[in-house]
């Protein structure tokens, strides 16, 4: 049985009605396995209304208690994790254990932002004059509207949900709904662990009209998103036309170093298993390989022994270590960048060619030779399809990795820490990674520089796009 799928508006789940509804697919099967309500335009302003209702009282609440909610959350994450779990692979395509992992890690950020909600400081400044008090508070910005991907559906939208309401701000929320029962299974967990109505709405529908009503209300004070550049200019320029606070967390083209002096067999093996996982289709995933001439040879024999041994198939299936890719068009797509790739002389290693049968497959894959034109080079893959090329010069491979308008994950592998130092310090990425995969934990920023987007989610920073600084001068 796949989730019950809804709106949620003031406290309220709503399901039937005189409304558009969409299919939902299994990408595995392509068969229809749900049926989403689009909400229609009154219920758009309702959802609004509702949350600007609330922030007045959400706003007033104490951290504490805000904290107690968020805690709730988290324990409720970790009791359902096996169903929500069982529904992203049915609607999304990843192998259940990646699915499920995906919601227990969520757990971790409704608690770090339990605890952070309770540290939003101000601070005093002292005065030029004995007379006079100056002081420095950080409020909620108000209304939020955020949107969300499909890639991670449980974990981008939590994200957003535990930030806004810990800052002490509303929400209404539009996730994926070609994957929305991660979402919807959010709704009802914040509805369980006591958030009051209305500090949370859930609306899907056609993504351009929903952002477009959405972002031009002038409840709203905050737009968040997560997904590609050219969508992510859109909303950011809309937002900007109403003078709109945003946060985003946008597409990447992740440069990986591998220097002669690395661990390479471990580097090969650890980069095959990230590469892949969720079927490639991660915007921090590794997706330019630059390898050193005197390092090539191992890394390639390594890597490919890695990913010839996956096991591509239904992520219900315990045996698949590799699902489908979320839409049959993304698998037209890396037969795409295959081909072209092709044309313009690399090589093909493995893979690389559309499957029979039904289902969005598209199988790992290694191209090797990739000039710095093929469009694989240039265009974020988001797939499991690897673009290798040597280089023997650092200075030169920096210059290449930081040729795109990209900057959000990168990764090296070396043994040097003039080197590590080096490279991390002149790589154009909001994220750098060194000899291991560390980013996206609830105590780390997350964010992107350059196309790759504005602000952070997770650690510290995490509240900032949340909250205004207001100043208060007071003399006696």
């Amino acid at each position: 049985m796949y989730a019950q799928l809804s709106l949620y508006i003031d406290g309220k789940f709503i399901a039937d009605g005189e409304r558009r509804f969409q299919d939902v697919i299994n990408p595995a099967t392509g068969a229809v396995i749900g049926s989403l309500p689009h909400a229609t335009r009154a219920e758009l302003d309702l959802a609004l209304q509702a949350a600007q209702r609330a922030f007045e009282g959400w706003r007033k609440t104490s951290p504490l208690d805000r904290s107690k909610i968020l805690r709730r959350v988290a324990e409720l994450v970790r009791e359902r994790a096996d169903a929500i779990a069982r529904n992203i692979t049915l609607d999304m395509g990843k192998p259940l254990a990646e699915a499920k992992l995906e919601v227990l890690t969520c757990a971790e950020h409704a608690e770090w932002h339990a605890e952070e909600g309770r540290r939003i400081y101000g601070r005093v400044i002292p005065a030029r004059a004995p007379h006079v008090r100056q002081i420095v508070t950080r409020e909620p910005v108000g209304v939020c509207v955020a949107f969300t991907p499909w890639n991670f559906p449980f974990n981008q939208a939590i994200r957003k949900m535990v930030a806004a309401l810990g800052a002490g701000c509303t929400l209404v929320l539009k996730g994926p709904e070609d994957a929305p029962s991660a979402v919807v299974a959010l709704a009802r967990i914040f509805e369980d662990a006591g958030l009051p109505p209305g500090c949370l709405n859930i609306v899907w529908g056609v993504p351009s009209e929903i952002s477009q009503h959405l972002i031009a209300s002038p409840i709203v004070r905050k737009v968040s998103f997560t997904g590609s550049v050219p969508v992510g200019k859109q909303l950011a320029a809309l937002a900007g036309a109403h003078m709109k606070r945003v946060s985003m967390e946008l597409g990447g083209h992740s440069p990986v170093l591998v220097f002669e002096d690395a661990d390479v067999e471990q580097a090969a093996r650890v980069l095959a298993a990230f590469k892949t996982r969720n079927a490639g289709q991660m915007c921090i995933a590794p997706s330019r390989f630059y390898v050193h001439d005197k390092a090539y040879d191992r890394f390639m024999d390594a890597f490919t022994n890695a990913l010839g041994a996956l096991q591509v198939g239904d992520g219900l299936d315990p045996a698949t270590t590799m699902g489908p890719l979320a839409h049959a068009r993304r698998a037209d797509a890396m037969q795409g960048f295959v081909d072209d790739a092709l044309a313009r002389g690399a090589e093909l290693v493995m893979g690389g060619q559309l499957p029979s049968g039904p289902g969005s497959f598209y199988p790992p894959t290694i191209l090797t030779g990739v000039p710095d034109d093929a469009s694989i080079m240039i265009d974020e893959p988001f797939g499991p399809v690897a673009p290798i090329a040597r280089f023997n010069d650092t200075d030169d491979v920096l210059r290449r990795a930081n040729s795109l308008p990209f900057g959000l994950a990168s990764y090296l592998f070396t043994g040097s820490l003039r080197t590590a130092r080096h490279v991390s310090a002149n790589l154009e990425a909001g994220m750098v990674n060194i000899n291991h995969f560390g980013i996206a934990l609830a105590e780390t920023p997350l964010g992107g520089v350059k196309d790759s987007g504005i602000g952070s989610e997770g650690g510290s920073e995490t509240f900032d796009g949340y909250l205004v600084t207001k100043f208060i001068s007071e003399a006696s």
